[in-house]
């Protein structure tokens, strides 16, 4: 008598039943990561050129960010923002001096940092511009997920989303001066812009529209914000991407990229903005030791000679090789810059090719789609330039079995 044979089960990994569900996911449970892999419960691996959302700046599980949290842990991990604290005051001192601003506040996330320039604008406007409280933002804009960030983004749907609305954020269009113009009035407290609209499909900001906001809102005595929680720290192939058109604004967020994988977010300001009284601002772990640790050594890693340097040929290389692609495929051209860049499709196919990149085998790939036609890659910062090529042949495979090409 035999023994029939024994069909392995799939392992069905984790049960994930008891989250709270906010969007579909696959059916994967990522455990393991290193530099620009992923690996999940099963085994298999993928080539991540998202990154948590241009999150993990440094790839996955970087030795100096692990190495910064351990060592930390170990001394202090968090005496309440009441109190100062070594690494906040050293990462605040060290972001002050690479930028045009002055002064520091550390947050947890990208939109808690624009709903802290957000009220420190207003709080500005009533100090110095008679209660004027209206800021400017754009069309197809993403400043955050907050009842005032949703309000200041200009996300089409998102108007009609937990109504009503924070009032006071007038919408003008992208890389159009006159449009900020005829918005202005006596109301009006700031401006405040992407210099990449990431979420709009990674549309960049001209450098001679950004110019010209500046000397506009200088000369209209207004406040100038540039949100940078995506494209900052290195993102670009600048420090900072506002830095590439030759500007200095009165404040700026920064998130995502400045915590290499933490929750870490900063607003920064110049002095005479820096109008917050005691208990204007705060928050419970707000620039606690832990984080600024892994966000001093994510700043010294990118400051470090040729860092930047190796962004831009990074960025090169896949803009390149993006636009080879979509010339030999007939796609719709890429755009970006430095490692954030986008690859337009003809038609609303984006989401197919994500799942068919995905579920490549052996090895998956993991790309972003914002837009039905359109591709974002936001990978490591520090990534190889084989991986790029890797990239390219997986994508054009992906791009192949949903009849892209």
């Amino acid at each position: 008598m035999t023994t029939p044979a024994t069909v392995p089960v799939p392992d069905p990994g984790p049960d994930t039943d008891a989250l709270m569900w906010i969007t579909a996911r696959p059916d994967l449970v990522f455990v393991e990561g290193r530099g620009s892999w992923l690996t999940d419960h099963r085994g298999k691996r993928y080539l991540d050129f998202v990154q948590g959302w241009a999150v993990n700046c440094l790839g996955h599980c970087p030795p100096v960010v692990a190495r910064a949290l351990a060592d930390q842990a170990q001394r202090l991990i968090n005496p309440s923002p009441a109190f100062f604290n070594e690494p906040a005051a050293r990462l605040a001192r060290r972001l002050a001096e690479v930028s045009s601003f002055d002064r520091v506040f550390f947050a947890n996330s990208g939109a808690e940092a624009n709903e802290g320039a957000i009220k420190l604008a207003r709080k500005w406007g009533r100090l110095h511009r008679g209660g004027a409280y209206e800021i400017i933002t754009f069309e197809n804009g993403f400043h955050g997920r907050t009842l005032a960030t949703m309000s200041a983004s200009g996300k089409p749907g998102w108007d009609r989303l937990f109504a009503p609305q924070v009032p006071g954020f007038p919408k003008a269009r992208y890389n159009d001066l006159d449009s900020v113009e005829a918005l202005i009035g006596p109301d009006t407290v700031a401006v405040m812009l992407e210099p990449v609209q990431g979420e709009a499909g990674v549309v960049p900001a001209e450098p001679g529209f950004l110019q010209a906001l500046r000397d506009l809102t200088r000369q209209r005595g207004l406040l100038l914000i540039v949100d940078e929680v995506q494209t900052g720290v290195g993102r670009t192939g600048s420090l900072f991407a506002h830095q590439r058109a030759g500007i200095e604004p009165d404040v700026m967020t920064l998130g995502k990229g400045i915590g290499g994988g933490v929750p870490l977010a900063a607003l920064l300001a110049r002095e005479e903005i820096c109008c917050f009284e005691a208990g204007d601002q705060g928050g419970t772990y707000n620039g606690n030791p832990l984080m600024a640790a892994a966000g001093l050594a994510v700043l010294g890693t990118v400051l470090a000679p040729g860092f930047l340097d190796a962004v831009v040929a990074r960025g090169e290389t896949l803009g390149r090789g993006l636009a080879d692609l979509s010339d030999r495929l007939g796609l719709g051209g890429e755009r970006g810059a430095g490692l954030l860049r986008a690859l337009v499709l003809p038609d609303p196919m984006a989401p197919a090719v994500v799942e068919a990149a995905r579920t490549l085998a052996p090895e998956g790939l993991l790309v972003n789609a914002p837009r039905p036609n359109l591709l974002r890659f936001m990978p490591a910062l520090d990534l190889s330039e084989p991986e790029v090529d890797r990239m390219l042949v997986m994508l054009e495979e992906a791009l192949r079995a949903v009849g892209g090409g």
